[in-house]
């Protein structure tokens, strides 16, 4: 069960989602995945160059894992303040899945549980409302 695709942020047995915008903000997320985007291929090209040079490879490894881990504590550290916390998390992961697989992985599971838990909250609200119109 163990998917590494996009699928794999967005399992196709979820619902669809609730509302237009957040449909067509996972298309543009789906779009941007592409491997065949020319700043990917970009990227590719430049971590194959570091690849070939061990030393330098280790530094931007180290620096890799600096900067994705000072991010996503940073992010944490805003996730009940007001402002991007989530968002600020989501990049330090995606800094780290650049080297590390586990990141990748964790990333991704991150991603389901942000979107069960809001389809909890959204089911939660609508029940709200329901029984508030009903008592009146």
């Amino acid at each position: 069960m163990s998917s590494t695709g996009p699928e794999a942020a967005h399992p196709s047995s979820d619902p669809a989602p609730s509302g237009s915008l957040e449909r067509e903000i996972r298309a543009e997320i789906a779009d941007a995945e592409r491997e065949d985007r020319p700043i990917r291929r970009m990227l590719r090209t430049a971590r194959a160059w570091v690849a070939r040079h061990p030393r330098i490879e280790v530094a931007y490894r180290v620096a890799v894992a600096l900067v994705g881990t000072i991010m996503t504590l940073g992010g944490l550290v805003l996730v009940p303040l007001p402002g991007p916390g989530w968002l600020v998390v989501f990049l330090g992961l995606a800094v780290l899945g650049t080297e590390f697989h586990w990141a990748r992985r964790l990333s991704g599971w991150v991603k389901r549980m942000l979107d069960r838990f809001w389809q909890w909250w959204r089911q939660r609200r609508a029940a709200r409302v329901a029984r508030e119109a009903r008592a009146e």
